[in-house]
C-alpha cells in the first residue's frame, strides 16, 4: 500500500514538472522581448522615472513583490530604484471603486500620480482584466512606458491595449504556472534593468577619462 502511494506521488510530481516545461521553453523564446523591455525601463529610470505596478487577486501580491524588488533590493550593493504598487492602499482602492467603479481603480491613480517618464507594469494571469487594460491605456496615453505580463493564449483586453510597448506572455492556462513564470519574468526585469543602467554608467565613465 505504501509503495503504491509513493509511486503515485512520484508520477504526479513528474507530470507537474513536465507541464511547466513547454511554457518555460516558450518564455525563453521571448528573450529579445524581455531584453528590450529591460533596456527601455533602464532608460526611464535614468530620466528619473518610477515603476508603477498593478494587478488583481493573486497578481496584487506580484505587483507588490515587483515594486519592493526595486525599492529594497535583496542583493547587497544593488541600488534602490523608485517603485510604487498601486494595490497597497485599501482606502484608495475602495474609494475609487465606490465612486468610479472597479474598472477604474488603477487608471484613476495614474491620472493623479503618474509622470510621463514613469513605467507602468500591469499583471494579468489570463490577460482579460479590464481594470489592468484601462490603466495601461491611460498610461500609454500619458507617455509612460507600458509593460504587460499576461498568461493564457495571448488574447484578451490587456493584450489589445492601444499603444502597449511590451507584451510578455506565459503560454499556459494553468494559473499556478502563469504565476510562477510571472515571478521569473519580473525577477529578470529587475536584474537586467540594473545591467543596462550599469553598462550605461560604465560607458559614460570611460568617455570621461
Amino acid at each position: 500500500m505504501n509503495t503504491g502511494a509513493v509511486t503515485l506521488t512520484a508520477r504526479d510530481a513528474a507530470d507537474a514538472v513536465r507541464r511547466r516545461g513547454e511554457p518555460t521553453r516558450a518564455l525563453a523564446g521571448q528573450d529579445e522581448r524581455i531584453a528590450a523591455a529591460c533596456r527601455d525601463m533602464a532608460v526611464r529610470f535614468r530620466r528619473g522615472g518610477r515603476l508603477l505596478t498593478f494587478g488583481n487577486g493573486a497578481a496584487t501580491a506580484d505587483a507588490a513583490h515587483l515594486a519592493v524588488e526595486f525599492v529594497h533590493p535583496v542583493i547587497v550593493g544593488k541600488r534602490a530604484l523608485p517603485a510604487l504598487s498601486l494595490v497597497g492602499d485599501p482606502a484608495t482602492l475602495t474609494g475609487i471603486a465606490r465612486r468610479r467603479g472597479f474598472d477604474d481603480i488603477f487608471a484613476a491613480q495614474l491620472r493623479t500620480q503618474a509622470d510621463r517618464d514613469d513605467i507602468a507594469v500591469g499583471i494579468s494571469a489570463d490577460g482579460a482584466c479590464t481594470n489592468v487594460a484601462r490603466a495601461l491605456t491611460e498610461a500609454a496615453g500619458r507617455g509612460l512606458l507600458t509593460v504587460a505580463l499576461v498568461g493564457g493564449d495571448g488574447t484578451g483586453a490587456v493584450v489589445a491595449t492601444p499603444g502597449l510597448d511590451h507584451l510578455l506572455v506565459v503560454r499556459s492556462t494553468d494559473p499556478a504556472i502563469v504565476k510562477e513564470l510571472h515571478v521569473t519574468i519580473y525577477h529578470v526585469l529587475w536584474e537586467l534593468a540594473h545591467v543596462f543602467l550599469e553598462q550605461t554608467e560604465d560607458r559614460r565613465a570611460g568617455a570621461g577619462r
